[in-house]
């Protein structure tokens, strides 16, 4: 992280710190280039600021799920824990780290926020050295504060998982299911993570019909399609059931040979400012969150 980068972020935590809504205001402003409606919110992005501020906040539950350790439990309690992957280690510090008890491949992940993963395909070819230097970085980021998601208030931990073998290419498809007051509508699919050439990304819904959500989608040819993948209809289900106490989450998972298996649950997308997302898109998710009714300050 260069010296503009460290200042940039720590004006955004001095900032949040002075006032998380001002943060939150200026912050959307800079990004969709216009005011943040929180008395009415209609878009996605609107309406992940209100329950930032209001929602959010002191919320066992949605803390818990958003931290990558602990959300385990809560799959258990869902009755899914057949969708658990291995865990090999939990650590509290990277210094924890016994680099020779991991086997050739392996996955490496801080239990909150989004980066600074290690995608271990090959431990001999691994650089130890440059790979902690990452995850102390990495650690040092106070993601609550970046963007104000205050979900992410815990202990940091680093949870080490088996390697989930991708059926071509290198790393395996993430399918993201965006699910709206417990009902998953749709999956993001990103094919080619890890790869030179760009990942693309496609949504489609519960029928594996192309939806036209993004401007990948939109530039598909006419009866553009991916085969559909085996397991997929059962990843909705799951997504279903881990999304039914919210308002809005983004269920994430993978598939290895039709076998479902859980990523992580993602409440604050791009920390709700996210400007690739088509403005048609962010009203349309937008108006199928059905926010709770909390009493919210005035000023």
């Amino acid at each position: 992280m260069d010296f503009r980068s460290n200042i940039s972020l720590w004006l955004h935590y001095l900032l949040t710190v002075l006032s998380p809504k001002w943060s939150i205001l200026l912050q959307f402003r800079l990004c969709h280039h216009r005011r943040l409606d929180l008395k009415n919110p209609q878009t996605l992005d609107e309406k992940i600021q209100w329950m930032k501020l209001y929602y959010y906040k002191d919320n066992a539950l949605v803390n818990q799920c958003a931290d990558k350790v602990r959300v385990r439990e809560y799959v258990r309690d869902c009755g899914a824990p057949e969708i658990l992957n291995e865990v090999l280690a939990v650590y509290q510090q990277v210094d924890d780290i016994d680099w020779a008890a991991l086997p050739r491949k392996f996955v490496m992940k801080w239990n909150f926020g989004n980066g600074g993963n290690v995608v271990c395909t090959d431990k001999a070819q691994l650089d130890v050295a440059e790979t902690e230097k990452m995850l102390r970085r990495f650690q040092k980021i106070k993601f609550h504060l970046i963007s104000y998601e205050p979900q992410y208030i815990f202990p940091k931990q680093l949870l080490c998982e088996r390697f989930i073998e991708p059926a071509e290419g290198i790393t395996p498809v993430d399918y993201k299911v965006y699910c709206f007051n417990g009902e998953a509508k749709y999956v993001l699919c990103c094919y080619g993570r890890g790869q030179q050439a760009r990942p693309s990304f496609y949504f489609f819904d519960r029928q594996w019909q192309l939806q036209r959500l993004n401007r990948q989608g939109q530039q598909a040819p006419e009866n553009f399609t991916i085969p559909k993948p085996e397991g997929v209809d059962a990843l909705f289900e799951y997504a279903e059931k881990l999304s039914k106490p919210f308002p809005f989450v983004r269920a994430d998972f993978y598939l290895e040979h039709g076998k479902v298996w859980f990523g992580e649950l993602t409440f604050t997308p791009s920390g709700g400012f996210d400007y690739g997302r088509l403005p048609e898109t962010d009203l349309l998710f937008g108006q199928m969150v059905k926010l709770p009714t909390i009493e919210t300050p005035q000023k």
